[in-house]
């Protein structure tokens, strides 16, 4: 039998060689085991592991080891301050997809109802940062995979937000003939031969959810195209794409004829953000 303490420092020895994040990752899978918080394994580091506790902590160090990502192991990631659910029918939620929320909150915050597009919605980040914001909006969710749009649900479930609609769509196929104040999606962009596949998190997550195409644009250039029909006069599309993109997508939001085309950095200067108005 070993106590908090012990568990933490042998789990932090364990995880060193294979992440850069060991201490934080040993604390996440035992706060997972236990059901409890940072503060109780500091609070309670003298308390003892059962056998059982010891092995289920074991067991996640082990696929951590492997290189499953925590989010996985613990079936939560935070995004915009919210617990969301996510599997592996789900991306990862990563905090530079939030300015695309801050984005959409930027350009139509004055306006006290609006329609919002969300496109490849996931486990519903974007789409339930913005209807949290503005509960007056009417969101709608869209994804091709069931499975991931379960999980949005139950998202939309936990956090008690009434103001999103989801469809299983591919892209724009099965969207309502309306249009919209904001059309907003992080699509996948990877090329399909790019070596980072094969990295990190990477490998775990849904692999249609990532790669498009040869050169990583082809679901961009498909929401380009067909967004402009979708959007309400002056209305605003915003993508997420890869740091090495920016020129390719303004060139083909150019190439449709937006207006007002501007590309904005993430929270490590990276350009990671696109769009333009109708």
């Amino acid at each position: 039998m070993i106590d908090i303490k012990q568990a933490l420092e042998q789990a932090t020895q364990q995880l060193s060689p294979c992440s850069d994040t060991a201490r934080l990752d040993a604390e996440l899978l035992l706060m997972h085991t236990l059901t409890c918080s940072r503060v109780f394994l500091y609070a309670h580091s003298e308390d003892l592991l059962n056998q059982d506790q010891l092995q289920q902590y074991q067991a996640l160090l082990s696929q951590r080891i492997e290189g499953t990502p925590i989010a996985y192991l613990t079936g939560t990631r935070e995004f915009w301050s919210m617990p969301l659910k996510v599997t592996k029918d789900t991306l990862i939620p990563r905090p530079e997809t939030e300015l695309l929320v801050e984005l959409v909150l930027q350009f139509i915050n004055n306006q006290e109802k609006s329609l919002v597009l969300d496109l490849g919605t996931g486990s519903g980040t974007i789409a339930l940062a913005l209807a949290s914001e503005c509960p007056n909006w009417q969101i709608t969710a869209s994804d091709k995979s069931p499975a991931a749009l379960n999980i949005a649900r139950e998202n939309a479930a936990y956090l008690k937000l009434k103001n999103v609609q989801f469809i299983e769509s591919n892209w724009f196929e099965s969207i309502p003939n309306q249009q919209f104040n904001t059309i907003v999606s992080n699509p996948p962009y990877i090329a399909s031969q790019d070596p980072h596949l094969s990295q990190g998190d990477l490998r775990f997550e849904p692999q249609d959810a990532l790669v498009s195409g040869e050169d990583g644009l082809d679901a961009l250039r498909h929401i380009i195209e067909q967004a402009n029909e979708r959007l309400l006069p002056g209305g605003w599309l915003l993508l997420e794409h890869g740091f090495s993109q920016s020129h390719a997508v303004i060139n083909v939001l150019k190439q449709f004829g937006y207006q007002d085309i501007q590309c904005w950095q993430d929270w490590q200067g990276h350009d990671r953000v696109s769009g333009g108005r109708k």
